[in-house]
């Protein structure tokens, strides 16, 4: 038993290691993530608080969140559905 929960803790290090190495190349400071599972929406907050002026939907289901040229944030539908 203590194998596989050390073979999950070593994952989970993993995944976060490469998604910090891949959030250090944003052109931002700060950011904040929150995730609904039921809704299946990962939410990205690049201030806070987040304040847009205006919403973009993308044609991929991604709503691109602006304070005048600035975007302050991102939702993201379906998010556990997408590929790298």
């Amino acid at each position: 038993m203590a194998t596989v929960t050390a073979q999950r803790t070593a994952d989970f290090i993993s995944n976060c290691v490469v998604v910090a190495t891949d959030m250090l190349k944003l052109p931002t400071q700060h950011m904040w993530l929150d995730y609904d599972r039921e809704a299946d929406v990962l939410y990205m907050s690049f201030r806070k608080p987040q304040r847009a002026t205006a919403t973009i939907e993308t044609d991929n289901d991604i709503l691109v969140r602006k304070d005048g040229k600035n975007i302050v944030g991102l939702t993201i539908l379906n998010a556990s559905s997408r590929q790298q």
